[in-house]
């Protein structure tokens, strides 16, 4: 039996010296990352330096895509952010179920002015305002930052009041 301590690690014919292989060679020029590609994580700012033997042209269009990439590029939102939205997004879902409720109400008294078709298609938009207005919101100021997106939020709150069931509801009665 052998002594040494780490033998569980270790295969029998290891010290073979035919199993010796090189090291591999280091490379000679740092890698670079295809045009339009851009690294992430550890390590990830040594990529972004341009190769010695690049000419100038490459290396000024790597480095103007690279500032196009950082202009547009998405920052994640705060945690405060998330919790403001979250409260917006909960408050314009209450705002779809008062203005079905409020619509609804109201039913009975648009027979005598409209028609059936246009009292449906009113009710339907009118319900899915708020829907169409937080996801219009959200796809044009995807860019924004997150002050906009939270104003024009705001904003939709306050014009998107459901006044069929303001009226109507038990504030109104």
């Amino acid at each position: 039996m052998s002594s040494h301590r780490d033998d569980a690690l270790s295969w029998d014919g290891d010290d073979d010296p035919t199993l010796d292989v090189a090291p591999a060679p280091a490379p000679t020029a740092s890698p670079s990352l295809p045009k339009g590609y851009s690294a992430v994580g550890k390590g990830s700012e040594s990529l972004h330096d341009a190769p010695k033997d690049v000419p100038a042209t490459e290396e000024s269009d790597s480095t103007a895509l690279r500032e196009a990439e950082e202009r547009t590029a998405v920052r994640p939102m705060g945690n405060a952010a998330l919790v403001t939205i979250g409260v917006l997004g909960g408050a314009y879902a209450l705002y779809v179920v008062g203005w079905v409720i409020g619509g609804l109400r109201l039913q009975g008294l648009a027979q005598y002015l409209v028609t059936d078709f246009m009292f449906l298609a009113s009710f339907w938009l009118a319900a899915l305002a708020p829907v169409i207005w937080f996801g219009t919101t959200f796809l044009l100021t995807r860019h924004s930052k997150t002050w906009v997106r939270i104003a024009w939020l705001f904003a939709g709150l306050i014009l998107l009041v459901p006044w069929p069931f303001v009226m109507t509801g038990t504030v109104g009665q």
